[in-house]
């Protein structure tokens, strides 16, 4: 347990970080800085808790709270490795204080592990934190990937429980429109730009002139875009048998100048 005086002085510290934090527009550098200050004047204190130790009450609250604003100030920065961090050190005070934002963490966290496992690999979390914490993330929207069911997934991004989830459920949107787009391009020699936007599920043709140039599709004057079939790509990368030829005679009539 830490003396007063460096718990006063973490408690400065933390008002100045939620003051920052609470600010309208956020400084998201300058709550960054904060949060590193913070978690070296914690360290002083039982910062991972652990059961060989007893640590204040004041002490925990300080800690679970910085933590959780890390938590939210990496969403915000779009920083994965940051958040994946952050979460691992708030998991530690499941078993001492229920966190107030600890069930919508866990949520998210398994959200960006069923982003990575989108291919339907096996679902990432155990069945209690399903029935628990996990209805929506897991008990939805894992449903709709094993089902191949996108257009509920899609639907379901203005369902989320919190704001925050917007972030990973983009990513997992824009995964599975890799997906659709990938298998679009072996299935159809043409699609339609109307007919792309509705599949894709983007909102305008705009987001989907974006999306297509992104992916190197080409637009013509008809407002289609045509793929190559898998036969004439083989064909392109054939060796130019002709050419070789060419550059070997003309090799050779050098070659016999010389001698």
């Amino acid at each position: 347990m830490a003396s007063q005086t460096g718990l006063k002085e973490v408690v400065s510290l933390y008002q100045t970080l939620i003051k920052e934090w609470n600010r309208k527009p956020v400084d998201l550098e300058k709550v960054g800085k904060l949060l590193s200050g913070m978690k070296m004047a914690l360290i002083q204190f039982s910062f991972l808790p652990t059961s060989s130790c007893k640590p204040s009450p004041q002490e925990l609250l300080l800690a679970r709270d910085a933590l959780e604003i890390g938590v939210q100030w990496s969403i915000s920065k779009k920083d994965i490795p940051s958040f994946e961090r952050y979460m691992a050190q708030l998991m530690a005070y499941q078993l001492f204080k229920r966190t107030g934002y600890l069930f919508e963490w866990l949520k998210l966290s398994v959200k960006k592990k069923m982003v990575s496992h989108s291919n339907g690999s096996g679902c990432p979390c155990k069945k209690n934190f399903a029935k628990i914490i996990l209805r929506h993330s897991v008990g939805l929207i894992w449903h709709y990937l094993m089902e191949g069911n996108y257009n509920k997934v899609f639907l379901a991004r203005g369902n989320v429980p919190a704001d925050n989830y917007h972030f990973f459920m983009n990513i997992l949107l824009d995964t599975l429109r890799d997906e659709i787009a990938a298998c679009t391009e072996k299935a159809y020699p043409c699609i339609s730009l109307p007919e792309a936007t509705r599949i894709l599920y983007f909102e305008s043709e705009k987001d989907m002139r974006a999306f297509g140039e992104k992916r190197g599709w080409i637009l013509k004057e008809d407002k289609y875009y045509y793929f190559e079939l898998e036969s004439e790509k083989e064909t392109k990368q054939e060796i130019p048998s002709y050419k070789m030829i060419q550059y070997m005679l003309e090799y050779a009539k050098e070659l016999e100048r010389i001698v």
